[in-house]
């Protein structure tokens, strides 16, 4: 069966069923009738030791179903009137039951990754409601009445096709958390500044030529992202006394206006690269508590020495900006040295009447948005967070000979291993392809000999290859949320390996004995997976921290045992070693 008995148990016992990632087309009734029906090993078994009491069962509060196929949910979903916490992201599903309005204990409700046209009215009947999660559907419209939810504390609506946002949104005075990214909207209502709570606001990717005076009144908001979108200008924040972060790259703002920083005292992150500012004003030393400055890709021709003075400035981002006055070298010795030489030049500002000023290379703009100051400073290869495809020819081209160490790549939709990472091997030893669609392994990634940290969760993983045992220097190894059936046995091959990851898979068993070669393990992670059984001589391996176990459909050890932590654990299966 799609659901294996042992899983039902411990759901009964503790609350808690996780079926993600099972291939499910339907949720099969019994599930829906859990705390109902009479268990099947009640039938057959009629000898009940403590822990077999089902009739003490525990109703169902938290169901997870993520990530598989199914395309409708049952209205039976209403027979777990328990139910706080229902997890239905990445599957196929085109609607949701008009049932779900019955679960008036319904905290949490992730329907993200789906093919959803609408939400049932009867979802702003849920009082209880605090995390709604709709990002990735097909939504161009939301309920007007959605500001019932008075409950609501975190909203993501990111990644539709909404045009407009409900004027009820004014009652959500207890969110702290909206989420309106890539959507299609050409302005915000007025009236989002009555949510009093909101300290995160992310309008990114949309068609947003002004915002609003009024939510300049928004007392809460700490954190601001307006990234593409059509601003000419800084919006004016008078009363966002709170405001620690204002992203706003990639628009069309020409003028930094002095007035607007001035209002801004508590801000750490400015964001502006990507827009056709001409010029800093002097006024941005008000900015006394700034941290990071990215003016990267605009039309900067000068800069104010006194950005010098900043105190708290860690990182400032510069390049692709026509600078007369700095050096493209000091541009790449990264900001201490850049705020030092500015800072130098307070005293000494401009040159004489009879001194030329240093002729400069014009810095390039960066390469397909491609940040070349994290690679030559940071030695940081990122591309993520794109849903891209494959990594655009340009990424790898801007390396050039700089050493990359740590390459991210998460969060795209990659099917393989870009066959260009090979060309990183003397180097890089941090690798994230996590949050794709990678279904193998190529060769090209064994050949990364100074690999120490791979991370590849989220893909669709179901075999790692043999020839992985060549990276020698793997330590750290993020295998969570794939398809594995098996233990991947190249692991066991490993000797620097410290810490594999590997929960929420669909893995039958370990062997014990391989294990305890493994003498640097410290952390093994099995949790959300299909062990039938824990080999007791899984005890001998005594270098484990942390053996974490959760989740599986064994019997023994007891979720009691589990509980009280590791060496607990490991002592308690030393002591079922047969003699």
């Amino acid at each position: 069966p799609a659901v294996p008995q042992g899983l039902l148990r411990l759901a009964r016992r503790s609350g808690q069923l996780n079926l993600a990632g099972r291939g499910l087309t339907h949720v099969p009734e019994h599930v829906w009738r859990i705390n109902l029906d009479t268990p099947e090993e009640a039938q057959q078994n009629l000898s009940f030791g403590a822990a077999d009491r089902w009739w003490e069962q525990t109703d169902l509060t938290k169901l997870i179903l993520a990530s598989n196929k199914l395309q409708s949910l049952s209205e039976d979903v209403q027979l777990l009137p328990a139910l706080t916490m229902l997890d239905v992201h990445d599957n196929q599903l085109t609607s949701l039951p008009s049932a779900l309005g019955q679960l008036e204990n319904l905290q949490k409700l992730d329907v993200s990754h789906n093919k959803l046209r609408s939400l049932p009215e009867e979802l702003l009947q849920l009082p209880r409601l605090r995390s709604l999660l709709v990002q990735h559907n097909e939504l161009s419209q939301l309920p007007e009445g959605l500001g019932q939810l008075l409950s609501l504390e975190e909203l993501d609506v990111s990644n539709n096709q909404l045009t407009a946002i409900p004027t009820s949104f004014a009652l959500l005075v207890n969110l702290v958390r909206l989420n309106l990214a890539c959507n299609q909207l050409k302005e915000l209502p007025a009236d989002l500044s009555a949510m009093k709570s909101l300290r995160q606001l992310d309008c990114t990717k949309n068609y947003l030529e002004t915002v609003p005076p009024k939510l300049a009144t928004m007392a809460s908001l700490e954190q601001l992202y307006l990234r593409k979108n059509k601003l000419r200008s800084l919006p004016e924040f008078p009363s966002c006394k709170l405001l620690k972060e204002l992203h706003a790259g990639e628009n069309q703002i020409e003028i930094l206006n002095a007035e607007n920083l001035k209002q801004l005292s508590s801000l750490c992150v400015l964001e502006l690269r990507d827009n056709k500012i001409k010029a800093v004003p002097e006024e941005i030393t008000v900015l006394q508590k700034l941290e990071r400055l990215d003016l990267a890709n605009n039309d900067i021709s000068r800069l104010p020495y006194t950005l010098g003075n900043l105190p708290q400035l860690k990182f400032l981002a510069l390049e692709g900006n026509p600078l007369r006055t700095i050096r493209r070298d000091l541009l790449q010795k990264g900001t201490q040295e850049l705020l030092k030489y500015l800072r130098s030049k307070i005293q000494d500002d401009g040159p004489g009447p009879n001194e030329e000023p240093p002729v400069t290379a014009m810095t390039l703009p960066s390469q397909s948005k491609v940040n070349i100051h994290a690679i030559t400073t940071l030695k940081l290869l990122e591309y993520s967070d794109k849903q891209a495809a494959e990594i655009p020819e340009a990424v790898f081209d801007a390396v050039g000979a700089n050493p990359v160490a740590t390459v991210n790549f998460s969060k795209n939709q990659l099917r393989e291993i870009p066959p260009r990472l090979v060309e990183l091997k003397d180097s890089v030893c941090d690798v994230s392809l996590g949050f794709n669609k990678i279904s193998s392994i190529s060769s090209e990634l064994c050949l990364l000999q100074k690999l120490t940290h791979l991370d590849l969760r989220n893909n669709v993983l179901t075999a790692l290859p043999e020839e992985m045992e060549a990276l020698k220097r793997l330590h750290t190894i993020n295998l969570a949320f794939n398809r594995f059936k098996v233990f991947p046995s190249v692991l066991y091959h490993l000797p620097a390996l410290e810490t594999i990851l590997l929960s929420n898979n669909q893995v039958g068993s370990i062997d014990p004995v391989q294990l305890k070669g493994m003498d640097k393990l410290g952390t093994l992670d099995l949790q959300n997976n299909d062990l039938l059984q824990v080999p007791p001589e899984l005890g001998n391996c005594e270098n484990l921290r942390s053996l974490l176990l959760e989740g599986n459909p064994f019997r023994t050890p007891r979720a009691a045992v589990l509980a009280k932590g590791t060496a607990a654990v490991l002592e308690y299966l030393r002591s079922r070693i047969p003699c």
